[in-house]
């Protein structure tokens, strides 16, 4: 029996992907969530404050060391897995690449000053302005990255002969006109995946043990960061929706299962496909496609039929953009309620069906970052580089690839036990309310000390 080696490439780079976006969205979202909790606690003068900043910094690290595995195996197979797609394209988006690895170095070499000085600055204002160069480098970690897939939405900055890219301008190539949209999803929803993780952890310990200060204070700061990047990140789905509409009509028609051009095209939601390509029991909301995707409602929307079948985009893609849309509007229905019942003194923001919501939030949150980049990987096929080359082409022949996968799932089951023993150890065996006793003796004895010193 031959072996799909095309079919292979794709799951062993999806499943790195996949497991990979877990830690780079936490890498990007958390470094914003340590400084404000620091900031807020120096303005404050509220240690509750100052001891987030801590217990998340620490579990930030795991993430880092983790994801920095798991990117380097993404390095690699670039080069074991998709090596025509190296070869054709490799000077292009060498820039990027470069810079992301830099920006990497830059955000790490801060986070270790900023670990290891806590206490050390008279002022501690000093001390959180080293997590504004951190906050800054895991951002354009994600700047730079999101640039090569825009790149491969939308190529340009090159010219093309003999089956080469020729005369290549990388900045030009990094500043494609899918740059702008992709980087505003992707640094809003990192931003509120990691408010919402945050948030869904001190929910689950209000409800398993009750309500405490601390808990109370993440909580409440978390929701206000959630329901800030709800609507930033409603408005930069709304963006990408538009570019997709201008540039890549075929990836929007796909999601929407809209199959033939018409002004005041309907948003199909949900439903099934028969054997003929009919629409069955989809909630059909009149016209909003046009809207969504030009702010008209009478706009006409080019449908899938317009392209060659083997240029379509897998139609599975429908449920993926659907299920991600329902997920960032669940956030923010319940960051509105919360804060409603914050305000609406005979409601109480802290009762169990609220709280139980946001602790499924956290789970729900990561599931929609999942959905959106296999909307956005699976949209772009059949093309690696839209336009110029096909998946097929680029994926390596060797059979050796299928090894490659067991490898590496061996590999991320390890990563992903190790860093779950490793967060379990440090939190769940040493709460917020035993670390807050502790700290708090400590500066007592501090105090006593330099009293009898003096």
């Amino acid at each position: 029996m031959g072996i799909d080696t095309v079919l292979w490439s794709k799951l062993v780079t999806g499943m790195t992907l996949g497991f990979h976006a877990i830690f780079a969205t936490l890498g990007v979202g958390i470094p914003l969530m340590i400084s404000l909790a620091e900031f807020i606690g120096i303005r404050k003068k509220d240690v509750h404050y100052i001891l987030m900043a801590k217990r998340w910094s620490r579990g930030f690290v795991i993430s880092v060391a983790v994801g920095v595995v798991t990117g380097t195996a993404i390095s690699l197979q670039l080069s074991l897995v998709w090596p025509n797609f190296m070869k054709l394209a490799g000077n292009v988006i060498a820039l990027p690449l470069f810079m992301e690895v830099f920006a990497f170095f830059f955000e790490a070499i801060f986070l270790g000053i900023y670990l290891y000085t806590w206490e050390r600055f008279k002022n501690p204002m000093m001390h959180w302005l080293l997590t504004i160069p951190v906050v800054v480098g895991a951002g354009m970690s994600a700047v730079f990255i999101t640039t090569v897939n825009g790149f491969m939405n939308q190529p340009g900055g090159f010219t093309f002969e003999a089956g080469q890219f020729t005369a290549v301008d990388p900045v030009q190539a990094m500043l494609s006109t899918a740059t702008f949209s992709k980087v505003f999803h992707v640094l809003s929803s990192a931003y509120l995946t990691g408010a919402a993780l945050l948030a869904g952890v001190a929910a689950f310990a209000i409800l398993r043990k009750g309500v405490s200060a601390y808990h109370k204070k993440a909580l409440k700061l978390m929701m206000a960061v959630v329901l800030l990047f709800s609507l930033v990140n409603t408005l930069a789905g709304d963006v990408s929706a538009k570019f997709l509409a201008e540039h890549q009509p075929e990836k929007l028609a796909a999601a929407e299962w809209h199959f033939e051009t018409e002004s005041g095209a309907d948003l199909i939601f949900l439903g099934w496909l028969n054997a003929e390509h009919e629409i069955i029991g989809a909630l059909h909301l009149p016209k909003f496609l046009s809207f969504l995707a030009f702010g008209d409602f009478n706009a006409e929307v080019t449908g899938l039929n317009e392209f060659p079948i083997d240029e379509q985009p897998s139609l599975v893609v429908h449920y993926f953009f659907d299920l991600m849309a329902t997920i960032g509007f669940l956030f923010l229905g319940i960051s509105f309620l919360y804060f409603l019942f914050v305000f609406w003194k005979k409601r109480n923001e802290l009762n169990k069906w609220i709280l139980r919501m946001i602790a499924l939030g956290a789970p729900l949150a990561f599931l929609g970052v999942e959905l959106g980049w296999f909307y956005a990987e699976l949209g772009r096929q059949p093309w690696i580089i839209r336009g110029y080359m096909r998946v097929e082409e680029a994926a390596t022949t060797s059979p050796s690839v299928r090894i490659l996968f067991f490898f590496f799932l061996l590999l991320y089951i390890v990563l992903g036990t190790v860093s779950v023993l490793v967060l379990r150890r440090m939190f769940y065996n040493n709460p917020a309310e035993v670390e807050m006793e502790t700290w708090t003796q400590r500066a007592s004895d501090k105090s006593t000390l330099k009293g009898e010193h003096t």
